[in-house]
């Protein structure tokens, strides 16, 4: 079939990114298809690359999500693990990958910060991949082993602070939300521990639960297994709120402390594509994906993972990833924190 076109209006939302986000005429050119064809998508199986272990926020995201969309799809999404470089690796595989619609990045702002401390990236993590939406974001749990003597906020800042450098404590990695929290809590209050890190939250918590580290900044679906069940002491969420999942863990907040007033930080998910995939394949996956995310067994899912629902569009979705890049662009230089 063809078409006679004289005159081509953008859609208000394809035309409010461009305009925020400065992408070429010709990219937005490219995102253009018609409804046919995004109404046939997706013909074959869809693959999430989840650039963090199994058992992580990002991990049971990704899985949850990828189980209601094979239904409401009728085709297969499938979930794939590529860990390292702070999800680096991964989304250099999604960057590659056809502009299609069938290969998905489960981003987090992890990605944002690995833009921030990794000067050789191969990629623009602001410019170069396609936004669709957030879908679900996670509380960052501070915890500590049982037999250590740290029960709350104060206690654990007090034995820090008497023994510089004595104690050493886990991440899900480098330059993971989970480092960035802990190093920034150092820095605002002076303190000095050995940071570990671990190749995944799940992981970290179990280094901790072991016993071969006292303190562990984790995931909750990762961490709070091991806090049910006795294994991991709670010290406090870094969220601006406490988690529904896990409504009697303080946040640092609610501590007192001066120096942790404005201090907030949690774990975000979202989904992107690749450069120049449709704008209506786009559209269907933002769609499709934040229906069901409305679906009771997701809320259950969620709720059982320690995730909550976080349902926002590609415009908005932008805003909070740009508004964070320069947050932790100022405190990554004040903190001196660095790949390791």
């Amino acid at each position: 079939m063809r078409y006679a076109v004289s005159t081509v209006r953008l859609p208000s939302h394809i035309s409010e990114i461009a305009m925020h986000y400065s992408l070429p005429l010709i990219a937005l050119l490219a995102l253009i298809v018609s409804p046919a064809q995004a109404q046939d998508y997706p013909a074959k199986p869809v693959r999430i690359i989840a650039t963090f272990a199994q058992g992580g926020g990002a991990d049971l995201t990704a899985r949850i999500l990828a189980d209601r969309l094979t239904d409401a799809w009728k085709q297969q999404v499938i979930v794939e693990n590529r860990l390292g470089g702070g999800g680096t690796i991964g989304a250099e595989v999604v960057l590659r990958a056809p502009a299609d619609g069938y290969t998905l990045l489960l981003a987090t702002n992890t990605h944002i910060i690995s833009h921030v401390v990794y000067p050789k990236v191969s990629y623009d993590f602001m410019k170069d991949f396609a936004p669709i939406g957030l879908v679900a974001s996670s509380p960052i749990l501070l915890a500590v082993h049982p037999g250590f003597k740290a029960n709350n906020l104060h206690e654990l800042t007090d034995l820090l602070r008497a023994s510089p450098g004595k104690y050493s404590y886990a991440s899900c990695n480098v330059a993971s939300p989970q480092h960035f929290a802990m190093e920034t809590y150092k820095h605002l209050l002076q303190l000095v521990a050995v940071h570990i890190p671990h190749r995944g939250c799940t992981p970290a918590a179990i280094d901790a639960v072991a016993g071969h580290l006292e303190i562990v900044a984790t995931s909750i679906p990762s961490g709070l297994p091991f806090v049910r069940q006795g294994k991991l002491r709670p010290i406090a969420v870094m969220s601006p709120k406490r988690s529904p999942s896990a409504p009697d863990i303080p946040t640092a907040r609610e501590s007192g402390i001066k120096e942790l007033a404005d201090f907030e930080l949690e774990v975000y998910y979202g989904f992107m594509a690749p450069p120049g995939t449709p704008q209506a394949i786009l559209t269907k996956i933002e769609r499709d994906a934040h229906a069901v995310l409305k679906s009771d067994d997701v809320a259950k899912k969620f709720a059982a993972a320690g995730l909550d629902v976080m349902q926002a569009g590609p415009v908005e979705m932008m805003r909070k990833i740009n508004a964070d890049h320069q947050k932790y662009a100022i405190a990554a230089r004040a903190a001196n924190i660095k790949p390791e």
